[in-house]
Parts: structure tokens; sequence; C-alpha cells
């Protein structure tokens, strides 16, 4: 089952047309959430995430686009595929109508909405091992649009490729600058004694609801100094951890990079500060 523009359908009933404005031209934007029981983790901040973004890439929002009336949509879809008590990833797929060629014949759009179930309800720290390598092949521009979850993903999947190629778990992307920005699904930070450095939003990353969290977290930890600065290659072997945070999985440890082998222990005490900022009541 999907919400496709408020309808709830069948997978097999719902079409696209191949004049589809996403398809054609990558003209939409994706919203991935987890939902838990019911209730849609950090929504406030996934929707407001989502109105700025279509702002951005003049979208037309329709009137009835409140925080209410996509909740429902959601929620909705959730009691149709039985999954309202159960953990839950949640995606959201916004394109303009089709019509036009680059230059649209309409701002207004449309929308759909998928749901399948999850693991877990609660971030669990993955003990496995994560080697990641630089993506070098191409590069993130440090613009405005590749802080936003737009359709225009071809670098994330020839990384993905890279990395499945060569053994790897992950990739770290790099901007035009040659800074490291993020890996292939997840914000980057780097643990340096009792500094921690993640690249800022001018610097081309996506601006994530996880890397939001966790920055908050952080500035109100006395232990910890935190850092939004351009990130060096050459301060990965440095560092003495390296993770990544998403809203899938919290915070997911690199385990190593090259000839570095690194730790994990402020990753951990930070995942469960991350589960603890989730409120589920």
């Amino acid at each position: 089952m999907v919400n496709q523009n408020g309808k709830v359908l069948h997978e097999n009933d719902a079409h696209l047309s191949i004049r589809n404005r996403g398809y054609l031209y990558g003209d939409g934007l994706f919203e991935t959430i987890k939902a838990v029981n019911g209730k849609i983790i950090f929504w406030e901040d996934h929707y407001f995430r989502l109105m700025a973004s279509m702002r951005i890439l003049r979208m037309e929002i329709p009137m009835n686009f409140s925080p209410e009336f996509l909740e429902q949509e959601i929620t909705g879809l959730l009691e149709a595929k039985a999954l309202l008590n159960k953990p839950v990833k949640i995606n959201i797929n916004v394109h303009r109508k089709s019509g036009g060629m680059y230059l649209p014949e309409h701002r207004e759009i449309e929308y759909m909405i998928r749901a399948s179930e999850w693991e877990h309800p609660f971030y669990i720290f993955d003990e496995t091992d994560c080697e990641v390598e630089l993506f070098k092949d191409h590069f993130v521009n440090s613009g405005l649009l590749s802080t936003l979850k737009t359709n225009n993903k071809a670098l994330h999947v020839l990384g993905s490729i890279f990395a499945e190629e060569n053994g790897y778990d992950n990739c770290l992307l790099l901007n035009e600058k040659k800074s490291v920005i993020e890996g292939l699904n997840g914000n980057l930070f780097l643990v340096t004694g009792k500094t921690i450095k993640t690249p800022p939003l001018s610097e081309g990353c996506l601006n994530g609801i996880a890397r939001k969290k966790l920055i908050g977290i952080l500035k109100k930890l006395p232990e910890f100094t935190l850092e939004e600065v351009p990130i060096s290659p050459f301060e990965l072997q440095k560092a003495d951890e390296l993770f990544l945070t998403n809203v899938l999985l919290g915070i997911r440890s690199i385990s190593k990079y090259r000839k570095k082998q690194f730790g994990n222990e402020v990753a951990k005490s930070l995942l469960a500060k991350l589960n603890a900022s989730v409120r589920l009541g």
C-alpha cells in the first residue's frame, strides 16, 4: 500500500506518468523518516526541512500541506498497512507536476508516501566493522542545492558502486575544494580528544536531521568542544574516532580508513544521548 496524492492504493495500482519530472529532470525531493508505534520521530524538523526545500526549488506548496495534514496522511498509510504498532521507515517523495522541459509548465506538486517495517524501535549501536575510503571520481558542489535531499543523487549511486567493487562499507565524499563533507548515507563527525568537528552546511553537506539533533546535544555537553569547520582529508588519520549520522541508524562508527583503526567510545555515549532525545510519548 502507498499514499499517492492523498489516496491509499495497492502498490500495483500506483502509477507515475512517463513525463514525470522527478524521473525526467530530477525535479523532485524526498524525505526519509522513522516512526515507532505510530509516533513520527523528529517530525517537526522533517516537516520544516521539506517545506524549506520545496521553497528553494520554487515549488508551489499546497495550502493544505500543514504538519497536521501530512502527519494524518502518514498515519493513515501506517494504519492501512498494519504498521501502527511497529518501527517503520517512511519515504515521502515530492515532484513537480508533469509538463514542460527544463522550464516547467506548472509549479504545483504531486507526492507519494511509502512505508515499510524497520528492524529496531531505538537506535542500536552497530559493532560490525565499517571500512571507508575517499570517493574522488566526482565532487559535491559546495552550494545550497547540495544540502537538500533532491532526486539528483548520481554521485551517491556511483560512490556506492565504487565502494562495493572495492570492498569498502562506505565512502567519504569531497567537495570541489577537496574538503571531506559527508558519507554516502550520513553526515560526518570527527573526534580528536575532546574536540568534535563536523563540516558546516556551507561546505555542501546534507542538512541532516540527526546531524542537527546531535549538534544540539553536543552544545550542551561541557566536556566537548564542537566545531563546525571544513575538514581536510589529512585530518582523518589523525582522529580518534570518525562516525556518520542519519535518522534511520542514528550513529554509525567508522572502524577503519586506510591504515588507521578508530575507536568508538564517544560515538557510543552520544548514541545513548540521541536515543534519550527521541520522544515517543
